[in-house]
């Protein structure tokens, strides 16, 4: 295949080394996108910012331009498309915004907010043997800082998780994962997780979901069959490299967005829902789980390093390579088949430069184009998986970071965290046109 590439081991022992600065590769100034804006018109598929929701200015701007508070540091949006609606995490409110996908009102705010009047919500309040290091009473009693979602049973419930806990200051404690009933929009249970859990991942075959621990480099397994959001259980916790020391002083200020380990992202289960697929940001590898033993096998080697997000679709296994601006793709096959040979690299990978930065990506339904957030850059980028090169691009409120796509193709929904105190809090939402 084409631009295929294999690195040394020693080459990725230096890029081990320095992945972790904090200083984005050729980012641009602050970017405020307008409504009416267009992406460049050498494509034939062309998107259109329509309607925006953000709080950085209370200024009518333009009649789709909506003041919303409660869009506060958004990480993450999930489209609900039989209900035709779509869901915003933002991290820093505590609060999950609830919006129509046909007439793009705010239908409802879900605070993630846990008090002596909710409990009940609470089976349990241990995680494993995870100890409480900051806080000895009324460990249920928080706010939650949603991360990622998943969806499972056909829509009905939505879990998401919190990156930590309000009182945790630095992630060591379990943290937690919330059920949300899509029907009602109301959180229906609380299970206790690991620390700082980032990545969550629902089965094909609806039988599990797996929660990707950045906090301590551990998986989590749940059973989730049956209906009753009250009988699904932990059936395996499994650790990925070593246990991460998390002996931290109460009054120590950790990075632990940097003191990750192997950095576990990107998380998807393989189309037969035999293998869990992990990604290592802090790495150059994906670790494999055999689902049915509850095994973790061993890492496949061979992809650049620090990888953020990584999908499917017809036939291929997509990865997004964040800092360096990279999509590269293998045919899921040939990458299924190497699990017998595990230890050894595997270098049929196939790469296209979209940008530094380079966070979510999402495929279109019939897996005609990825959609890729551009981070450093401010941009939406689209890649035509029969070229497999860039269709078009078009910027986007500055630090995008997480995008979904209806699947009918007609929206594509980005979420704008921000960086450093600057730009953010903003979610665009892009009409797609003649597709």
């Amino acid at each position: 295949m084409k631009n295929q590439r294999l690195f040394s081991g020693e080459y990725w022992m230096i890029v081990f080394s320095i992945f972790l600065t904090t200083t984005p590769l050729n980012s641009t100034a602050q970017v405020v996108a307008e409504i009416g804006d267009k992406s460049e018109s050498t494509s034939s598929l062309t998107l259109t910012l329509t309607h925006r929701f953000q709080r950085n200015n209370a200024s009518q701007l333009h009649k789709n331009d909506h003041y919303d508070r409660s869009i506060n540091s958004p990480k993450s949006v999930k489209i609900l498309d039989k209900k035709k609606k779509f869901y915003v995490h933002s991290l820093e409110g505590y609060t999950t915004s609830v919006y129509s996908l046909e007439n793009f009102n705010l239908l409802r705010t879900i605070e993630h907010k846990f008090d002596e009047t909710n409990q009940a919500l609470f089976q349990d309040t241990f995680y494993f043997d995870l100890k409480f290091k900051t806080k000895s009473t009324k460990l249920n009693e928080f706010k939650g800082k949603p991360v990622e979602s998943c969806l499972t049973h056909d829509g009905k419930y939505l879990w998401t998780t919190y990156y930590r806990r309000s009182y945790d200051l630095n992630a060591i404690d379990p943290s937690a994962v919330c059920i949300i009933d899509t029907d009602s929009d109301s959180i229906v249970r609380i299970i206790p997780t690991g620390p700082l859990p980032k990545m969550i991942a629902s089965s094909p075959d609806n039988k599990h979901v797996a929660i990707s621990h950045w906090g301590n480099n551990t998986v989590a397994l749940l059973d989730i069959q049956g209906e009753n959001p009250n009988s699904f259980h932990y059936v395996s916790e499994l650790l990925i490299d070593k246990e991460m020391n998390l002996n931290y002083g109460k009054e120590e200020n950790i990075n632990r967005d940097q003191g990750c380990g192997a950095c576990l992202r990107g998380t998807i289960f393989s189309p037969d829902s035999k293998y869990l697929f992990i990604g290592k940001m802090g790495g150059a590898s994906i670790a494999i789980i055999d689902v049915e033993t509850k095994k973790y096998l061993g890492d496949i080697k061979g992809m650049r390093g620090n990888l953020r997000h990584l999908i499917m679709s017809n036939g291929w296994l997509y990865l997004s390579i964040n800092k360096y601006g990279y999509i590269q793709r293998t045919p899921l096959i040939d990458f299924v088949a190497h699990i017998e040979k595990i230890n050894e690299p595997y270098n049929n990978w196939e790469e296209l430069y979209v940008g530094n930065g380079a966070r979510t990506i999402e495929a279109t339904s019939d897996g005609k184009f990825i959609f890729a957030c551009i981070n450093y850059q401010s941009e939406l980028v689209v890649v035509n998986t029969e070229s497999f090169k860039v269709e078009t691009k078009i910027k986007v409120d500055s630090y995008p970071v997480g995008l979904a796509i209806s699947k009918d193709n007609k929206w594509v929904i980005t979420t704008s965290q921000g960086k450093e105190s600057k730009g953010g809090n903003s979610v665009c939402v892009f009409n797609i046109n003649k597709f």
